[in-house]
């Protein structure tokens, strides 16, 4: 989420109007987080924990929330095996775990993770594995437009493996806007819920994305400033 996650950043935005509010990404394995520790090392501010600390950290955070807001608590998470991303699932006050097929910074795509998880043959199988044992709502987030990647082909098998929601970031390369068009293509193909994400930062966007068939809409860059400039509960 634009490099702010954390509760305290979330509890002061929710009253816009959110319905849920997405912690991460955060790295579960031991790849991810050597993975992590090297994008802080070139300068970029990334989440870092210790394996042993960072479910403790998840937990903290989606209470904190849950303490000041009647919202529904995401996890963006990054692994590279499933059962970390279930382990999140049982945490007490997280209702989603969100697979992280999105990040595009390469120490994550060298171990196939993030965006490259849309290239592994596994990512089927992946998926209905996490579907299948966890204990809150699954949704995959994936970036469209991937070289190499057939993004309608990737959204049913999302759809196939069980997934409860399809969360895309319709990013298109040379456009600074949304990729409306792919994202009621996929609509139209897939039957799990779809949420559409990219450049919205007024009420006409939000209009143009909803026109696609999306059932919502999420919100990052936009909110750095704790002022939005339009009204999200008008949609």
């Amino acid at each position: 989420m634009a490099g702010i996650t954390d509760a305290d950043f979330l509890n002061s935005v929710i009253h816009f109007g959110f319905d849920v509010a997405t912690l991460g990404g955060y790295n579960l394995d031991l790849p991810t987080i050597k993975a992590s520790k090297k994008i802080i090392e070139r300068g970029r501010k990334e989440f870092c924990f210790p394996e042993h600390f960072i479910f403790s950290h998840i937990k903290n955070e989606a209470n904190k929330i849950k303490k000041y807001n009647n919202v529904s608590v995401s996890v963006n998470l990054r692994s590279t095996t499933p059962q970390p991303i279930i382990d999140v699932s049982k945490i007490n006050n997280v209702d989603i775990v969100e697979i992280n097929c999105h990040c595009r910074q390469p120490e994550f795509l060298d171990i196939n993770c993030g965006q490259n998880m849309l290239l592994r043959k596994d990512l089927k199988e992946f998926i209905s594995i996490v579907c299948d044992n966890a204990e809150s709502k699954v949704f995959v987030k994936i970036r469209a437009n991937v070289k190499g990647v057939d993004d309608l082909e990737i959204a049913n098998i999302i759809d196939e493996a069980g997934a409860d929601y399809l969360h895309i970031d319709a990013m298109k390369k040379g456009v600074s806007d949304a990729d409306y068009e792919l994202l009621s293509k996929i609509c139209d193909s897939v039957d799990i819920p779809v949420i559409g994400n990219n450049s919205i930062n007024s009420e006409l966007k939000i209009l143009k994305m909803l026109e696609t068939g999306v059932s919502g809409f999420s919100i990052a860059r936009a909110l750095i400033s704790k002022n939005l400039d339009f009204d999200i509960t008008n949609f």
